[in-house]
């Protein structure tokens, strides 16, 4: 189907240089400006230098931990991925009929979405033209991944004979149903949406009375 660091409301001044760090604390303060100012200005408007100031680093020191911009974009949809691949997991080692795991998989997928929008955007929203060095690598094949495992599950739903129509039909309809309920929440928050969980419940229960067997 998708822990990424998540901008905090009090961030570094700007311009103040900041002493050394630890590289990873360094590389997390990094991807967060970075996720950040990728939405509010695009890919394409996002510049180093910018990013640097943000998180109070020289342009050099910045590229100490990533050689160029495109590195940074790969390197925040893959922790997203990752993410979402766990949460995936956890829900593939709990006990219960495929249907059941099924909706939780789009359950979870929907809740990272949400709680995680600046990622989502960047990860599943970024135009194939900014996103063609970075997130369109990380989205071919590790979200390709994410994606089989999956349509495996709606392949078990079949198995058992709990589908109305053909299996890799159904688990893109499914996917593309869930995407549809986050891209447009998080995309439009000005429209008057009846909220994100009465929304989420009326989709997944609408996906699945319409595509599963009872």
């Amino acid at each position: 189907m998708p822990e990424l660091p998540t901008s905090s409301s009090a961030g570094p001044v700007k311009g103040a240089r900041k002493p050394k760090g630890e590289g990873h604390a360094r590389r997390a303060e990094i991807l967060e400006a970075a996720e950040r100012i990728f939405v509010e200005v695009g890919y394409e408007g996002a510049t180093i230098r910018r990013i640097a100031d943000e998180v109070g680093l020289s342009s050099t020191a910045l590229y100490m931990h990533f050689s160029e911009k495109s590195e940074i974009l790969h390197e925040i949809c893959r922790v997203a991925f990752a993410r979402l691949q766990a949460m995936n997991q956890a829900v593939m080692d709990e006990p219960g009929p495929p249907d059941d795991r099924l909706r939780r998989l789009l359950e979870a997928y929907v809740a990272f979405g949400f709680d995680n929008p600046n990622a989502y955007r960047l990860t599943y929203l970024t135009r194939p033209v900014e996103a063609r060095d970075g997130a369109q690598t990380a989205a071919q094949n590790l979200g390709g991944e994410l994606y089989r495992a999956f349509e495996a599950v709606v392949q078990d739903v079949a198995a058992e004979g709990h589908l109305r129509g053909e299996a890799r039909a159904t688990a893109q309809t499914l996917w593309a149903g869930a995407h549809g309920v986050v891209s447009l929440m998080i995309t439009k928050p000005y429209f008057d949406w009846v909220g994100r969980e009465a929304l989420t419940r009326s989709m997944i229960d609408a996906l699945i009375a319409g595509l599963l067997k009872p």
